[in-house]
């Protein structure tokens, strides 16, 4: 078997408590994750021998801030970190997985029937903002992964999650930073403050550090009116969006 199917001895035990009896179904992603995943380039060969470490359990510990039975949409799915980690352990989820590369909605869909999970997970490739106003809009909880500078994922995970809900931004050392220096546009774009959270203390060092935003309320964009210059054949009103259709298949995340 390759190298990261199994955990390694240090990480077992962790790995038993927080994937429990699934712990095999983590076993399986994690040979998915460095099989096809670093073929298709979604994960670094160099990060194949701590797939464990880095990525399944990072991801798992998420799931002590998520109430039972809630409906999750992960931005960014990417190669799945951490929607598919929280599906794997925490089968009372709902889980939209929302990507816009084609590659990588391949991966997610052959992963979601390898694994079993289509009847708690759901693939949409898209933009955030193709999902809004759509059936995976709403959701109790919104996370995301190493996607985007805060400000920016506020506006483009905010929309997603119901009035009440909040977004869980798993990040790096920069986490306080960006709360403070983002804290101002996360208002205006309806967000409370934004609350450090550390999850998987005394289970992982250091423990994993999620950003927490409740969403307080909506807030309906404001969108600039044109100039006198932009107006004229082929552009103005429509112009943006005109011709491409949905979006799909654009490579820009977010």
């Amino acid at each position: 078997m390759p190298d990261g199917v199994v955990p390694p001895e240090e990480f077992a035990a962790v790995a038993a408590q927080v994937f429990g009896d699934r712990l095999a179904l983590a076993s399986e992603y994690a040979r998915l994750l460095v099989t096809d995943g670093v073929v298709r380039g979604l994960i670094g060969p160099r990060e194949a021998p701590r797939i464990w470490e880095r990525h399944l359990v990072n991801c798992a510990v998420m799931s002590e801030m998520i109430p039972n039975g809630a409906s999750v949409l992960d931005v960014g799915s990417g190669a799945g970190l951490p929607g598919i980690v929280l599906a794997v352990a925490r089968p009372d989820l709902t889980i939209t997985l929302v990507e816009p590369l084609a590659r990588r909605t391949a991966f997610l869909t052959e992963a979601v029937t390898a694994l079993g999970l289509e009847a708690a997970v759901t693939v949409v490739r898209g933009r955030a903002d193709e999902v809004v106003g759509g059936p995976a809009a709403g959701a109790d909880v919104v996370t995301a992964r190493a996607v985007a500078p805060l400000d920016r994922l506020a506006g483009w995970c905010l929309p997603l999650a119901r009035v009440g809900g909040r977004l869980l931004a798993l990040k790096g050392s920069s986490a306080a930073d960006e709360a403070d220096e983002h804290r101002a546009v996360i208002a205006e774009l309806g967000g409370g403050e934004p609350v450090l959270r550390l999850c998987g203390t005394g289970l992982i060092d250091p423990p994993a550090t999620v950003v927490e935003i409740v969403k307080e309320r909506d807030v309906v964009p404001v969108r600039p009116k044109p100039s006198s210059r932009a107006e004229g054949p082929g552009r103005g009103a429509g112009s943006r969006t005109g011709g491409r259709g949905s979006g799909r298949g654009r490579s820009r995340r977010g």
